[in-house]
């Protein structure tokens, strides 16, 4: 049997070199501390005894910090990777987290409310504090965050948490633009699709009163927005379709485009409360050898890149930007700075060339 390997230890470097412990730790975590002949030679030495750095564990047990930020998202992982609005929040929320870890905390939509998995889920996360993204007001994570005492920076939803931060466009009056867009261009027969708008599941037709008590602020929000300016146009909000999407995907958006095209023969054009909505009525239209802005006229939210090359006509909201202030915010509570209570980020209208005259 051969000899075991034995790894070098901070006290052995520390004894071979004549040097504290304390002194080869910060040649790890403090190296402006070290000149940088001395930091090099702890580096070789260290190297040479085969020592691997400092136990991030045993690190975080002195320190009280994990050295990681998380985002919590109700959404299946792989929409984390699939929702270009998604994608560039994450990227935002790394590019301020720098050298800090970035944790992605995914909750799956039936978790949102089930008080005992999102307990275990929250308090499972090795993480210092936590960008909470998009989630429905009144979402048991957001309750375990709170008695963990983790410091929380919410983005998009639920606003008015005391003592969270929030981050976010004013959705309400932002897809004014789009919709008044429809509306001039002589519009009338409108649909509207949205994702998801409550807690409880739904796919299809919604109703006035499941809009009016909506968990999902932002939906809500951007939904109840376009119907006000089709009601200053004069259209009958009573005679808008709204369908919802709970499932944000492709397959999901496909199906309820299909639905709602199929169940309004007459509608001249949709509203869409995102981009990937939006993606979904171009998808079903083209099983059925339609297009924009020929038979039907379209619009989303968000901005996205693939929304924009696509030349769709859209609200830009900042999302990368979005992300990137959600960090920034985070880091400076977990420092215990202050930092402003509310962040009301600009949003920006694409005409695009998916609207049509009637």
């Amino acid at each position: 049997m051969g000899r075991k390997q034995q790894y070098g230890t901070l006290a052995s470097i520390a004894a071979k070199l004549g040097v504290s412990r304390t002194t080869v730790s910060n040649a790890y975590n403090r190296p402006e501390q070290l000149s940088a002949e001395l930091r090099q030679r702890i580096l070789d030495t260290a190297e040479g005894m085969g020592y691997l750095g400092p136990d991030p564990v045993a690190r975080s047990l002195r320190t009280r910090r994990a050295g990681a930020i998380g985002v919590l998202l109700t959404e299946d992982l792989t929409y984390a990777f699939e929702d270009m609005a998604s994608v560039d929040f994450l990227a935002g929320v790394a590019q301020a987290a720098g050298e800090t870890q970035l944790t992605l905390i995914p909750a799956s939509p039936e978790s949102s409310v089930d008080h005992v998995s999102a307990q275990q889920l929250v308090n499972n996360a090795a993480v210092d504090g936590v960008v909470i993204y998009s989630v429905a007001k009144g979402d048991p994570h957001i309750d375990a965050i709170r008695a963990r005492g983790l410091p929380a920076v919410i983005a998009d939803q639920p606003a008015d948490e005391e003592g969270m931060p929030f981050i976010g466009p004013n959705d309400r009056s932002a897809i004014g633009a789009a919709a008044q867009a429809l509306v001039n261009a002589g519009h009338r027969n409108i649909g509207v699709l949205s994702i998801r708008l409550d807690r409880e599941r739904n796919d299809g037709h919604v109703t006035r009163e499941r809009l009016e008590n909506a968990q999902y602020q932002v939906q809500r929000a951007r939904v109840i927005g376009a119907l006000e300016v089709f009601a200053d146009a004069g259209i009958g909000i009573e005679t808008v379709p709204i369908m919802e999407c709970w499932i944000n995907n492709r397959t999901h958006n496909f199906d309820v485009a299909k639905q709602l095209l199929e169940a309004h023969p007459d509608l001249t054009a949709v509203l869409c409360t995102t981009d990937s909505l939006a993606f979904g009525v171009l998808e079903y239209l083209k099983t059925v050898g339609k297009s924009v802005p020929a038979d039907l006229s379209l619009t989303g939210y968000d901005g996205t890149h693939m929304a924009l090359a696509r030349d769709l006509t859209t609200v830009i909201q900042p999302n990368k930007l979005k992300g990137f202030k959600a960090g920034e915010l985070l880091l400076k509570m977990i420092e215990n700075e202050q930092v402003e209570p509310k962040v009301e980020l600009e949003t920006s209208f694409h005409p695009g060339s998916t609207i049509g005259q009637v």
